[in-house]
């Protein structure tokens, strides 16, 4: 999983989304085919000559005023110095260096990581020439490139990936017991949660304005259970300055994710699930790590017959196609479930970890597949073999057959479903590959 971090800043309209999006690109095809999966995308997976990392488009954050505009830039430029282990500086070759790319590389200059300036839209041998200018910034590390066409990505990949460590590639914690990690919006309830299981007050809001610098890692050794909660709880506001952190806690929710074995999303009951939440419960989809969802301030909410019931519902669907995850109604501050929420996250972290036998396993998807044949392609029947579990950290499928490139996503999604049905793997996603035999 990855645990190396690349940022992309810069002014607006210098194409950091088209490039964000064309990193992500390359990844692609090869792991995930499900539609809707990520909604919002500001933060995702990449993946280059077998090396994975996060790449975050800061441009996402930036509030559309021209007043905090710039200041926003720059806040996000220290940030992503900060955070992020590489940093893409991008430049228009059609501007020119403007006073706000020479600002922020002046910020980029403090920085002893690996900034790449990475000048786009050359896409002629004429903006080739006047791309030189770049040169006078000073960086080490300078790209011409065009991210609309691609032309220029894969040097800049090479370049990156070279930082790449086999340890920054793997962020988890090297403990053996369970690690869960705490995200969620600001405000609903996640320093409560920490402080309600662990049953002290700790200082985690500093008085200091700004931002407490760390995740903040628990070990809870209490009634038989012994587990690590990170806790991204340190993700607050500066209490005299009025300024959005959102950038901030993406990067550092990214970051427990990746140190994580489940997550516990926190929502608040009143305001529902945000794009935002969306976005990190694909992501953590995506990494294969166990989730467990708690609908937090449910003490607040009006209640009828259904509503619980109902709420889930709503829920599920938004967070179709992977839908099998628990969901707790919680209150941190009455204490309502919050130890059932420990007992649910625990349980999610043994099916992870879950083993089927090939035997087991082929006596049951195979009298599936019978009772419900994969479609005729071309007039050649698919006809699947043998099926096995792959031994990957998360549980991963490969079902051998003629035609492993024919079989489509309602059949991948019915075969799925039989893994669920027959086998518990509640609150973890289950990767399905289809293989020649």
């Amino acid at each position: 999983m990855a645990g190396f971090t690349v940022a992309i800043v810069g002014r607006p309209n210098v194409g950091k989304s088209t490039l964000f999006n064309r990193l992500l690109e390359q990844r692609k095809a090869i792991v995930d085919d499900q539609s809707g999966v990520t909604r919002d995308r500001q933060y995702g997976i990449a993946d280059w000559n077998g090396k994975t990392f996060n790449v975050i488009d800061t441009g996402g954050f930036v509030t559309n005023s021209d007043d905090v505009f710039e200041r926003e830039i720059r806040k996000q430029a220290k940030v992503a110095m900060e955070e992020a282990n590489v940093i893409i500086f991008m430049c228009d070759v059609t501007t020119g260096i403007t006073d706000l790319d020479a600002d922020v590389a002046n910020i980029l200059r403090r920085t002893s990581k690996p900034v790449f300036l990475v000048v786009n839209k050359v896409d002629n041998s004429q903006r080739q020439l006047e791309a030189t200018e770049f040169y006078s910034m000073g960086f080490d590390h300078i790209h011409f490139l065009s991210s609309m066409t691609g032309s220029g990505t894969g040097e800049l990949l090479d370049d990156v990936v070279s930082f790449i460590t086999p340890e920054m590639e793997d962020a988890r914690l090297d403990t053996d017991i369970p690690k869960i990690a705490i995200i969620g919006q600001p405000n609903v309830g996640k320093s409560s949660l920490l402080n309600a299981l662990v049953g002290v007050e700790r200082n985690i809001v500093s008085d200091i304005a700004g931002t407490t610098r760390d995740t903040i890692h628990t070990r809870y050794n209490m009634f038989q259970k012994d587990f690590m909660l990170i806790d991204t709880a340190g993700i607050r506001r500066k209490t005299k300055v009025h300024e959005d952190l959102e950038f901030y806690s993406v990067i550092r929710a990214i970051k427990a994710v990746d140190e994580s074995d489940v997550v516990m999303l926190l929502l608040d009951a009143e305001k529902g699930i945000t794009a935002q939440d969306l976005s990190i419960f694909s992501l953590a989809a995506r990494k294969g790590k166990g989730v467990v969802v708690l609908v937090n301030k449910w003490d607040l909410v009006e209640k009828g017959t259904n509503t619980a019931r109902d709420y889930e519902k709503t829920l599920k669907e938004r967070l179709a196609p992977f839908s099998d995850v628990p969901i707790i109604f919680t209150s941190v501050t009455e204490k309502q479930r919050i130890f059932k929420a420990i007992e649910t996250a625990l349980d999610v972290y043994e099916n992870r970890k879950r083993r089927i036998q090939t035997s087991v396993l082929n006596d049951v998807l195979l009298k599936a597949i019978e009772a419900y044949h994969p479609p005729v392609v071309r007039g050649i029947p698919i006809r699947i073999k043998y099926v096995t579990q792959i031994p990957t950290h998360t549980p991963a499928f490969a079902f051998f057959c003629n035609l492993p490139d024919d079989v489509k996503t309602p059949y991948r999604n019915y075969l799925e479903n039989q893994i669920r049905t027959k086998f518990n793997f509640t609150g973890v996603p289950l990767k399905i590959f289809f293989r020649k035999k």
